[in-house]
């Protein structure tokens, strides 16, 4: 079927999209450390381990920033159209909390049944927790994402009112939710990282604050890109943007308690990301000419078309496919190198095909949930319903991103989910017909978008 793009629409955006979530894919291989000892038993090393390069790396391949700068970017176009159209700051919501919402409810369903079968089978919890814990590492995203998406109607007004204030004001409370978690939770305090195995207190929840600060900081940066920010910059500015942008980081590393690496600064959410959204918008918009001469191409918008139609899919099954394709690989009498050596690098490329054909396959059932579902024009839906859904929605994945993927977790995770998806889906509230006045002003708004 022949697809084509809509008229004005950016496509280099929707190609960043999918780049940020192949990108996260192949990080997430390298990850996964598990392979065979010389006499044929499983070994399960870290593969990146003492690797000098992984650290200077993770500058680059931590891309999430990237991601909600074009979720930014998105949403400022999504909310005017949505104001043409004459919708609500709610209806305007609940439409992005279905698209995140209906692909999740899912993968919680068959997480909650797969923990809930080996716990009957009897499975030993040590090896349970290696599997879901790395399972459940991606679902911070929902909530994150979920949350500066429901926020992103009242974050545009401070962005038009006063840009440089937002800007501001996100990246000082950012460093301050950083400064109190090193000072109260590690210094005074002696917490260390959140054991998996419990619930009980660890340093990272004086960060969960940041999961706000950092990514609405990375969504106003993604309303300047929006507005030409950066494209108002020639080539050598947006450099020096970017080498500055840099620099700022090292700074940052070298002065305060932040990893090196940035993959372990992505949870909690850290200043150092957002200073790598400035850098990575610069990076974007240098690169544009380039990126949007291979969106011209067929070949191009047919991959991310493809991609985009199931790309939560991809993002959120994953890591499933890695473990279960990795589960069958050492079931069976199938030769794995050993974790981190030049071997099992090479392994790398196949693993990568293989997670993106079981990934397909999974998606032929998944894509369906991602397809968007309009309201019911003139529908009547309590603000508070709204705010319930949304909190049901986001609380769960930050609760596993903090504790790690358990069968309780799994259960009020799908069941929020589900009362999330009740509260919004069409037909739950009375429909009220507008009245004639504004049928008429959304018909002359419509006419003049």
């Amino acid at each position: 079927m022949n697809q084509h793009p809509p008229a004005g629409r950016d496509l280099t955006i929707d190609f960043a999209r999918v780049v940020c979530v192949l990108l996260v894919v192949f990080v997430h291989l390298v990850l996964v450390g598990v392979g065979r000892n010389p006499d044929g038993s499983p070994a399960f090393a870290d593969p990146v381990n003492g690797t000098k390069w992984v650290a200077p790396a993770s500058w680059i391949a931590e891309i999430m920033p990237l991601f909600f700068v074009v979720g930014g970017f998105a949403a400022r176009v999504g909310w005017s159209s949505s104001q043409r159209r004459g919708e609500s700051e709610g209806a305007f919501v609940r439409t992005r909390l279905a698209r995140l919402a209906r692909p999740a409810f899912p993968l919680y369903a068959f997480l909650t049944i797969a923990l809930i079968t080996a716990t009957l089978l009897g499975v030993d919890p040590a090896l349970l927790n290696t599997v879901a814990i790395p399972v459940g590492s991606v679902l911070w995203f929902l909530g994150a994402y979920m949350l500066v998406q429901a926020l992103a109607p009242w974050m545009i007004r401070w962005h038009e009112r006063a840009p440089w204030l937002a800007l501001a004001c996100l990246l000082a409370a950012a460093l301050l939710v950083d400064t109190l978690r090193l000072v109260v939770g590690i210094w005074w305090l002696g917490l260390d990282r959140i054991d998996p195995a419990g619930y009980g207190l660890g340093d990272e929840l004086f960060g969960l604050p940041n999961v706000a600060f950092v990514w609405l900081f990375a969504q106003q940066i993604g309303f300047c890109l929006r507005d030409g920010w950066f494209s108002r910059l020639n080539a050598w500015r947006l450099i020096l943007v970017i080498v500055a942008g840099f620099g700022a980081v090292a700074l940052l590393v070298w002065l305060g308690d932040y990893s090196r690496s940035m993959l372990t600064n992505q949870w909690p959410p850290t200043t150092p990301l957002a200073v790598l959204a400035i850098v990575q918008a610069a990076a974007f918009t240098l690169f544009n000419p380039a990126l949007a001469a291979i969106m011209r191409t067929k070949p191009a918008q047919a991959l991310v078309f493809w991609a985009g139609s199931r790309l939560m899919s991809i993002y959120l099954w994953h890591v499933t496919a890695i473990v279960a394709i990795t589960g069958l690989l050492l079931i069976l009498p199938w030769p794995m190198p050993y974790p981190g050596s030049a071997a099992w690098w090479w392994t790398r490329l196949p693993m990568m095909v293989a997670v993106f054909a079981l990934v397909w396959l999974i998606s032929l059932w998944t894509a369906r949930y991602e397809r968007p579902v309009p309201e019911a024009p003139g529908r009547s839906v309590p603000p508070l319903a709204t705010v319930v859904a949304v909190v049901a929605f986001v609380v769960p994945s930050i609760i596993i991103s903090a504790y790690g993927l358990d069968l309780p977790l799994a259960i009020i995770a799908v069941a929020a989910t589900g009362l999330s998806l009740l509260l919004i889906r069409p037909g739950a509230w009375v429909v009220a017909p507008p009245r004639a006045g504004e049928q008429v002003k959304a018909k002359t708004e419509a006419d003049a978008g």
